[in-house]
């Protein structure tokens, strides 16, 4: 029989599928027994009694004691953690630190921070956004979206998860749609149900969402911005000063003007814009011909007006071409990079998600190993 040690060291292998960290090391494996016929019983304590993801769990510690020599039967025993045994957890996952604390304003915190702006709704903000982090996902990042469209929630049905959060106490972990950890209002709201707070209310929403939720060790984090200037974007420069603007536009005179206002807010938040995204960029045709819908060079109008009110380079990341494929895999719940990466609008994007995941953060709020002697 294997001892107690390999019995383990198998249960190191199976990762908690909302932390994705080994059960071992989350304090979850609350025993082990065994006897000389192969029988093998564990006993697993959940983060909370109703743990949506206890199947798979079941299974996965099934399948890692399981192949161990000579067991012939794995019992797991389900229980739940303590009130003790979830603040020591909640302790652990912060890292000691206070839970009011954002973590990526922390000075030690590399994670990028990009937030998705437009001017106005209806460029496809959202799409982009999903997009960006499925692709930067599946390029190897470690991505987290923070849906701060309170009023005009998407992210959820465009990631197609219909989960909500799971609850440790004051807690939360987000769940996870194709290696991407979201968290939206959407989440906790009645389908239909509108959401009618004034701007303190939204200011608290997206604060929680930023202190309470465990995103753990993130590359990228994206923030999917509600159109215009308001109290969200005033709100996220307050809690993230370090965040980049990513501006979102179509090509059209009448909303590159508007998104120009959404790039030009750095100006007074003191926050640099990352780049200029044109999305809807024209229809390729069976001719080979491109269709463009709304005009022409909007995208690079925005580039070059901010480059000069803001005194510092403002690129264009690419072009998005619009095509239905985008459009069914966003109402399907699978992004067009995943469902259709060979299209012309997926190429784009993953080819953007490579130029903003490969920037590096900035050294502003970082500590510098400096002896000044």
């Amino acid at each position: 029989m294997p001892t107690e040690k390999e019995i383990r060291e198998a249960l190191a292998t199976v990762i908690d599928p909302e932390i994705r960290q080994p059960i071992t090391e989350l304090g979850m494996v609350r025993s082990i027994a065994f006897d000389k016929a192969g029988r093998v019983v564990v006993g697993i304590d959940l983060t909370i009694a109703g743990c949506p993801l206890k199947d798979r769990i079941l299974a996965d510690v099934k399948a890692a004691v399981g192949e161990l020599k000579d067991v012939t039967e794995v019992e797991v025993e389900f229980g739940a953690m303590t009130e003790e045994q979830r603040e020591a957890l909640r302790s652990q996952l912060r890292g000691g630190k206070p839970e009011t604390v954002i973590p990526f304003n922390e000075p030690e915190s590399l994670t990028k921070v990009y937030a998705i702006a437009s001017g106005k709704g209806g460029v496809g903000k959202s799409t982009v956004t999903v997009n960006l982090a499925v692709a930067m996902a599946r390029n190897g990042l470690k991505v987290g979206v923070l849906d701060a469209d309170i009023f005009g929630f998407s992210i959820p049905r465009m990631l197609g998860t219909t989960t909500q959060p799971t609850r440790i106490d004051e807690m939360l972990l987000p769940p996870i749609a194709y290696e991407v950890k979201a968290v939206s209002i959407g989440m906790f709201v009645p389908e239909g149900t509108p959401v009618v707070w004034r701007g303190p209310m939204l200011h608290r929403a997206v604060e929680q969402f930023l202190a309470d939720v465990f995103w753990g060790d993130l590359d990228v984090l994206l923030l999917d911005l509600p159109p215009g200037t308001g109290d969200v974007a005033i709100s996220v420069a307050q809690l993230l000063p370090h965040s980049e603007i990513v501006v979102v536009t179509t090509p059209q005179s009448a909303a590159s003007e508007v998104a120009e206002r959404a790039g030009a807010i750095a100006l007074q938040t003191h926050q640099s814009v990352a780049g200029v995204i044109e999305n809807m960029a024209w229809l390729d045709q069976a001719d080979g011909s491109r269709l463009e819908l709304f005009g022409a060079g909007g995208g690079d109008r925005v580039a070059e007006r901010l480059t000069e009110a803001l005194g510092m380079p403002v690129p264009m990341l690419g072009q998005v071409p619009i095509d239905v494929e985008t459009r069914e895999a966003g109402d399907a719940g699978v992004p067009v990079v995943v469902a259709h990466p060979e299209s012309a609008a997926a190429v784009a994007l993953t080819a953007i998600a490579q130029t903003l995941g490969a920037r590096k953060r900035g050294l502003a709020g970082r500590p510098l190993k400096v002896d000044p002697s």
